[in-house]
């Protein structure tokens, strides 16, 4: 690990320090260590603790390591069970759900995106319903990983709004709603699948939590006060502000059916929120060589597009994060005061 202010980020954080290198397997040995002492079972830790490496790696800082500090409060606090494994079954509607059992939910969601690729690709389409889950990771990465394999992926989240209010909806000051995202996920042409992730809200909620774990300000019209007036300060989205909706009437609209989804139509939520994940075998309605070859005249026509000022090219949702994995060559760039406080917290567990 080396001290390096200039380390390229695709990060939203304006950073008042500098950044630190770590090596992404020294990363991960790090946080699998804090989950073990957590008494996480080494399996999930190691797991988990790849997948929020990934997420840095990828350029998606809101849900790469800086989460450990949080899963570990939650751990601690019993928001979270540690030894908890998740569960795949059907119910006697014949519906198929993954019970998370009440632990972090990076690997509930792998293997509700392994079950429904299983059913998909013997029935055509699949939906699983993902319950009783905490923390879910970076959905792009389970999409991704399905559109390899030939399958359309639509996946949100919602419910549970008394606990995680979050966003304003259009028109009001007032956090009443979680950031209910949403991710899809498609085949696509000659670099690879194309997936769209994304909160509702103007800015993820990571992102606010990583911009006060690293001391750092937010973007620009993304949170407003307890009073309404906009704010670069992530306390004061602590202190009764709220993240506006993305697109403003779009997102508050697309958030509320995730709302509607998560908890009208799922049942009461019983830990962070309820998932839905819809998988279709893309190869039922074309074959993957002309499918990948259209993919590829649509994608390479807006690549060609004239960037506007201020842009360096046009880029392909998906596609960016793959690159920046190449780019990064193994190594994250973590902000100093987060790294820290993350050593801290394994010396704190004898990790």
């Amino acid at each position: 690990m080396t001290s390096q202010p200039t380390i390229e980020s695709r990060s939203k954080l304006e950073l008042s320090d500098a950044r630190v290198a770590v090596q992404s397997d020294i990363a991960a040995a790090r946080l699998t260590a804090i989950l073990e002492r957590l008494d996480v079972y080494p399996a999930i830790a190691r797991e988990v603790a790849e997948h929020l490496v990934d997420a840095n790696l990828s350029g998606v800082e809101s849900h790469g390591v800086m989460r450990i500090l949080q899963y570990a409060d939650q751990y601690r606090a019993g928001h979270l069970r540690a030894r908890a494994q998740p569960v795949f079954q059907t119910m006697e509607t014949g519906a198929h759900e993954v019970d998370g059992q009440g632990g972090i939910g990076i690997p509930a969601m792998r293997l509700a995106y392994d079950e429904s690729c299983r059913i998909a690709e013997t029935n055509g389409m699949s939906a699983i319903a993902i319950r009783n889950v905490g923390h879910t990771g970076r959905h792009g990465f389970f999409a991704d990983q399905a559109a390899q394999k030939g399958f359309l992926t639509i996946m949100t989240g919602g419910g549970n709004r008394q606990q995680w209010r979050q966003v304003a909806p259009y028109g009001g000051i007032k956090a009443m709603l979680p950031t209910n995202p949403w991710c899809m996920g498609a085949p696509g042409g000659a670099q690879g699948s194309n997936v769209l992730d994304f909160a509702t809200s103007k800015i993820a909620g990571g992102w606010i939590y990583a911009a006060r774990s690293a001391g750092a300000l937010l973007p620009e019209g993304c949170v407003i006060d307890r009073l309404g007036n906009p704010t670069r300060d992530p306390e004061d989205y602590f202190n009764g502000g709220a993240i506006l909706p993305s697109g403003e009437h779009k997102g508050f609209a697309l958030a509320l059916m995730s709302e509607l989804i998560g908890e009208a139509m799922l049942g009461p939520v019983t830990l962070e929120c309820h998932w839905l994940l819809v998988c279709i075998d893309t190869r039922r309605f074309r074959a993957s060589q002309p499918m990948q070859e259209a993919a590829e005249d649509i994608l390479a026509e807006l690549r060609d597009c004239p960037p506007a000022p201020g842009f360096a090219r046009v880029e392909i949702p998906g596609e960016r994060e793959r690159a920046q994995r190449v780019e990064a060559h193994e190594s994250l760039a973590v902000p100093a005061r987060t790294w820290k406080q993350i050593e801290t917290l394994a010396a704190s567990l004898g990790a």
